[in-house]
C-alpha cells in the first residue's frame, strides 16, 4: 500500500494551505457573522468552490481524495470553521449532485457561477419532521403541464439566507417511499420561494442557515435532477461526498488544534515548569494526535475507495464517525490544555467546541453512522 503523495499532490496541498492562511488570518474580524461575498470570492479564487467539478464548467476536476486534501488544507489554515462548512455544503450537497445528475443545460446554466463564486448554493433537504429519513418528506412536488408545483417548508438550509439557488428534494409520489422523491434545482428568486430569518446558532455562525418555504413554486421540468423518483439515490450519492470530503475540513481543524496545543504546552509555564513537562498535559495532546491520524487515515481510505468507483459505504460511515466525534473530543481537550485562556472568547479554542458540536449531528448523526456500519457488518 502506497502512503506517499506525488509531488503534484503535495505541492497543491501546501500551496492551498499557505494561500488560505494568507487570505484568512487568525486575527481577522469576528467570524461570528455570515460570510461576506468577498470571503466567497476568495474561496473561488483558490479553486475551492469547484474542486471536484469538471474543468469544462470552471472546476478543477479533482477526484475525491485530492478534493479532501484541499478541504483539509482549508480547515487547517482557516480558523473560521463556519466558512469552511459553508463552502463544503455549497460544493458537496449542491454542486456535486448538479454536476453528476444535471442535464447539460442545467450544468451550463448554474455550475460556472457556483465555481467562480458569483453564486451561492443552498442545500434544502432537512425538514422539521424529517432529517436522515428521505422517504418521509413533507414538501411536495405536484406535476402540472409546465413542470412541478413545490409546496412546503425546509429547515436548517445551509447557506439558505444567502443562496442564489437551491438544490431541494420533494415528494412526487407519496405511495412509493424513497422511490417517490425527486431532486430539483430552484433559483432563489423564483416566484413562491421565501427564505426565512437567519438562525441564531451555537456554532458555525458564519455559515448562514434558516428556513426556505415553497408556496406554489413552479419549477420547470428541465430543472429536475436525474429523473423523477430518483431523488433518494441522488441524495445518498451526494451524502457520500459530504460525509467524506466535508469532514476533511474537520480533520484540518484537528491538525490546527494539535499544533496550537503543542506550541502552548512548550511555551506556557506553570509552577516553574513547562506545561509539556506535566504528563497529564502531554498525554492529552497525544490522544488528540491519535484521533487526528485515525480520522485522517479513515478519510483517505474512504476517498480512495470512492475514486475507484466503490460505494464505500462502510468506509465513509467510519470516516464521518471518526472525524466528527474526534473533532469534538479534541476541541474539549484543547480547552483543558489551555485552561482559563481556552475558555475565553477570542482565544480561538472555545469556538472550536461550538463549531465541532454540530458535526456529530448533520450529514447523519453519529447514531445513524453506527447503524450504517452495523448494516454493512451484517448485524
Amino acid at each position: 500500500m502506497e502512503f506517499d503523495w506525488t509531488a503534484v499532490q503535495q505541492d497543491r496541498y501546501l500551496t492551498t494551505l499557505r494561500a488560505v492562511r494568507d487570505a484568512f488570518p487568525t486575527d481577522r474580524p469576528d467570524p461570528h457573522r455570515p460570510f461576506s461575498r468577498q470571503d466567497w470570492s476568495t474561496l473561488a479564487r483558490l479553486g475551492l468552490l469547484g474542486s471536484c467539478v469538471s474543468d469544462k464548467y470552471g472546476g478543477q476536476a479533482l477526484g475525491a481524495l485530492d478534493t479532501a486534501r484541499q478541504f483539509e488544507a482549508l480547515g487547517e489554515g482557516c480558523a473560521d470553521t463556519g466558512l469552511v462548512f459553508a463552502a463544503s455544503a455549497h460544493l458537496f450537497a449542491c454542486a456535486v449532485p448538479l454536476s453528476e445528475f444535471g442535464s447539460d443545460g442545467l450544468k451550463s446554466r448554474y455550475l460556472p457561477g457556483l465555481c467562480d463564486g458569483s453564486a451561492v448554493a443552498g442545500n434544502a433537504m432537512t425538514e422539521a419532521e424529517s432529517g436522515s429519513d428521505v422517504s418521509r418528506l413533507r414538501v411536495t412536488a405536484t406535476e402540472v403541464p409546465e413542470g412541478y408545483l413545490l409546496n412546503g417548508e425546509k429547515s436548517f438550509v445551509s447557506n439558505g439566507p444567502a443562496a442564489d439557488v437551491f438544490v431541494t428534494y420533494a415528494t412526487t409520489d407519496p405511495d412509493s417511499g424513497h422511490l417517490g422523491q425527486t431532486a430539483f434545482v430552484v433559483p432563489a428568486d423564483a416566484r413562491g420561494v421565501r427564505s426565512g430569518e437567519l438562525f441564531d446558532k451555537m456554532g458555525l455562525r458564519s455559515c448562514p442557515a434558516g428556513t426556505v418555504t415553497f408556496t406554489d413554486c413552479l419549477v420547470p421540468a428541465d430543472h429536475v435532477l436525474g429523473v423523477p423518483g430518483m431523488g433518494a439515490t441522488i441524495f445518498q450519492q451526494s451524502m457520500g461526498w459530504e460525509r467524506a470530503c466535508l469532514f476533511a475540513g474537520y480533520v484540518g481543524m484537528m491538525a490546527r488544534l494539535v499544533d496550537r496545543c503543542v506550541e502552548h504546552a512548550r511555551t506556557r509555564r506553570q509552577s516553574g515548569r513547562r506545561l509539556a513537562d506535566f504528563q497529564a498535559v502531554s498525554h492529552r495532546i497525544v490522544d488528540m494526535k491519535m484521533r487526528l491520524e485515525s480520522a485522517r487515515l479513515l478519510l483517505y481510505r474512504a476517498c480512495w475507495e470512492m475514486d475507484r468507483g466503490s460505494p464505500a459505504r462502510l468506509s465513509v460511515a467510519l470516516s464521518k464517525l471518526a472525524a466528527s466525534e474526534g473533532a469534538l473530543a479534541s476541541a474539549l481537550d484543547a480547552v483543558r490544555v489551555f485552561g482559563g485562556q481556552g475558555y475565553l472568547a477570542g482565544s480561538g479554542i472555545e469556538s472550536a467546541v461550538r463549531n465541532a458540536m454540530p458535526g456529530v449531528l448533520f450529514s447523519g448523526t453519529s447514531e445513524i453512522q453506527k447503524e450504517l456500519v452495523a448494516k454493512e457488518l451484517g448485524l
